[in-house]
């Protein structure tokens, strides 16, 4: 004859469901401690990367009509002519808590190669008229920090509105094929220049390390309280709640 717990067993459906319950209480605090654990060691990757490129910007080379695409970052000098009837401007910049947009104004190089040339930062309010701005006429020199054409936020909508852009891209312009690299120069210096306000958007390796360790406590505190909390979520039969 079979004892109270073979009756229990087969006539209550709670301990199967318990075993249910314990068994996800193991997969999702395993999930929340490997997720952790990898978002903590990509974190970590990430501010190997920042130093690797920081490192970069600071070595790179000063290049004076570069014959070749140059690396991000250089520092480079160019001659040649404004065109001031392809001037764009780069929509809804800040600089010292005013709005304003960047000039964005092509420059044909003796060999007749074009350069994006980003001039720099003007102010114009919440108005929304383009700034009359002053180009220079004949031979130009123009010093600036090179940027490579790379991966961008995305768009909620058009990019071009009359002459207004709301990111660089090249394919802005008509005649985008006689740009003669994939980038643009950030203007520090030269004719045409107006203020300054680009800066390589570069988070530091530092804040990507405290985020790792952010990550990796939440993985030990997830690892914790899966080991510490088991008691609770495993399985009980009836008659191991009686008194």
């Amino acid at each position: 004859m079979g004892g109270p717990r073979d009756m229990v067993t087969f006539s209550s459906n709670k301990p199967a469901g318990g075993v249910k319950w314990y068994c996800l209480w193991w997969v999702l605090w395993s999930l929340v401690v490997v997720l952790g654990m990898g978002l903590g060691a990509w974190q970590w990757q990430r501010a190997e990367e920042k130093r690797i490129h920081l490192a970069a910007l600071d070595s790179a080379p000063l290049l004076s009509m570069p014959q070749q695409s140059p690396p991000d970052g250089a520092q480079i000098l160019l001659h040649g002519r404004f065109l001031p009837q392809e001037t764009r401007f780069l929509d809804n910049r800040v600089r010292k808590g005013q709005v304003g947009v960047a000039v964005l104004t092509p420059l044909v190089d003796p060999q007749g190669r074009w350069w994006l040339i980003e001039r720099g930062f003007v102010p114009t309010g919440p108005y929304r008229h383009d700034p009359d701005i002053p180009t220079p006429v004949g031979p130009v020199d123009v010093l600036g920090q090179w940027q490579v054409a790379g991966e961008t936020a995305p768009l909620f909508g058009p990019n071009q509105e009359g002459r207004r852009l709301q990111r660089i891209e090249l394919a802005s312009w008509r005649d985008a094929s006689r740009f003669a690299y994939a980038g643009w120069l950030h203007q520090a210096g030269g004719d045409g220049a107006f203020a300054a306000w680009w800066t390589p958007s570069v988070m530091p390796p530092e804040r990507h390390m405290a985020y790792a360790v952010q990550w990796w406590l939440l993985a030990i505190a997830a690892l914790a309280m899966m080991w510490f909390g088991r008691r609770h979520a495993s399985p009980r039969l009836p008659w191991e709640n009686s008194p």
